[in-house]
């Protein structure tokens, strides 16, 4: 008998390490289990569905089960595993087209389950039939199906990325958007305040009602609308989107004794093996490590979850690959003002450990006198007794929010924000100026 993997989980990490494990084993047995209707797909791409920019929700679908299928891999849409046990290798799976459950049997198991959108206690009617989130493409089809029948009034409980890409979709449809964050600007869990401070003008410049520093205490059903209330604010909306962040769907692992970490996420070592032979673990659900602070870290982006599921299907393959860690490199946009950021905050590096100094440069994307010329801002964070590299973060015009990726690959390789103020970038006039904005932040951290 071929030795079975079993995937829990047939999104980023959980078909990725399928796709890894079967080029590496033709003879192994590989049974994926996914209790949504759709395998690996974009979740990042469902904001422009709902805005309009992705025509079919299909176009957000890497592989269909067929196509695995045709790899020799066995996909179950709309199956849920809802029991996994350790000691007789095997996992209750159950239906939900006609609620009958199955055992199967594992001699590998991948958990890969990913997130679960955070839906707190304290904010009464949270759960009600008003109130929607995003994470499925079944969510995106409800989202978009109401999207359709507008424009109405829509109230963004949230300021991370899913309020900030939300909320240009529905301006984008033609939607009035309020958006409520508790925070004292938007994407305040990965921005600095001088750079949240230029995100949240961007927010207000497209159109959105912003609300800093609102905290949501009830969402009130009222039939056809509905009412959302916090401290010194009341709205009246057609539609609620809750998009407070996400946490690691764990409770199958807690339930089946798979350990977790200091995180709240699944625990691994640098193979995503757990410390159970023969489970697995990558994604959302899992942590890793970070790079710069060495600390373990739950990183819920699609890119982390895609790499970790490549290393766990090439070690249950008999491979040897092993993870480098993260940075938490993102990029979102409003309008035509990205926002990016990499590596660690001020306040973050300050908990791990570091003397963290900056070095804030503002100024345009291209030459100052090229025509149009957009507003861009880049921030550097370094170490200030060794000049080390920490984080960067970048808000700006067209063209500004992709320099992240010169600052990330300048951490990765262990460099201090000297050696990054003389790195040989290019220039033209359209493009930057002859000192780009990087090279001058990167100096003045260095000053400091």
């Amino acid at each position: 008998m071929p030795e079975r993997l079993v995937v829990v989980g047939g999104d980023a990490a959980g078909m990725s390490a399928a796709s890894q494990a079967r080029r590496l084993r033709p003879d192994l047995e590989i049974v994926a289990f996914e209790r949504s209707s759709y395998v690996s797909y974009s979740a990042c791409g469902e904001p422009y569905y709902v805005g309009g920019l992705v025509a079919s929700i299909d176009r957000l679908v890497a592989r269909t089960p067929e196509e695995f299928a045709a790899r020799s891999i066995e996909v179950h849409i709309r199956h849920e595993v809802s029991a996994i046990d350790l000691d007789k290798r095997q996992v209750i799976v159950r239906n939900l087209q006609d609620s009958r459950s199955e055992t199967v049997g594992f001699d590998h198991l991948m958990y890969a389950t990913g997130s679960r959108p955070l839906r707190p206690d304290d904010i009464a009617g949270i759960d009600g039939p008003g109130v929607f989130g995003l994470r499925t493409l079944e969510d995106a089809v409800r989202l978009k199906q109401i999207a359709d029948q507008g424009p109405g009034h829509v109230v963004l409980v949230g300021g991370g990325y899913i309020g900030i890409e939300m909320a240009e979709a529905m301006i984008d449809r033609g939607w009035k958007v309020t958006m409520a964050t508790s925070g004292r600007h938007v994407l305040e869990r990965t921005l600095d305040d001088p750079m949240g401070e230029r995100a949240d003008r961007a927010v207000r410049d497209y159109g959105v009602e912003l609300l800093t520093e609102a905290r949501v205490t009830s969402v009130e059903d009222q039939g056809s609308q509905q009412v959302v209330s916090g401290e010194g604010f009341s709205l009246v909306a057609d539609l609620v989107v809750i998009g407070l962040g996400a946490g690691p769907e764990v409770e199958l692992a807690i339930a089946a004794g798979i350990p977790l970490g200091v995180t709240g996420a699944v625990a691994v070592d640098d193979r995503q093996a757990t410390s159970v032979p023969g489970v697995w673990s990558a994604g959302d659900c899992a942590e890793v490590r970070h790079r710069v602070s060495g600390l373990p870290v739950n990183m819920l982006l699609g890119t982390v979850a895609n790499k970790t599921g490549r290393i766990a299907g090439t070690n249950l393959a008999n491979g040897d690959a092993r993870f480098p860690g993260v940075l938490g490199t993102a990029i979102t946009r409003m309008g035509s003002t990205e926002i990016s950021r990499t590596g660690l905050k001020v306040n973050d590096a300050t908990t791990a450990g570091f003397s963290p100094v900056t070095g804030f440069a503002r100024g345009t994307v291209s030459a100052g006198y090229w025509p149009d010329a957009s507003p861009m801002a880049a921030l550097v964070i370094a170490d200030r007794n060794t000049g080390q590299l920490l984080g960067g973060q970048i808000v700006g015009g067209p063209g500004a929010g992709k320099r992240i990726d010169v600052i990330a690959t300048a951490i990765w390789a262990g460099m201090t924000a000297a050696e990054l103020a003389w790195v040989d970038l290019a220039y033209a006039p359209p493009f930057s100026g002859v000192w780009d904005l990087i090279h001058i932040a990167a100096r003045r951290a260095a000053d400091a």
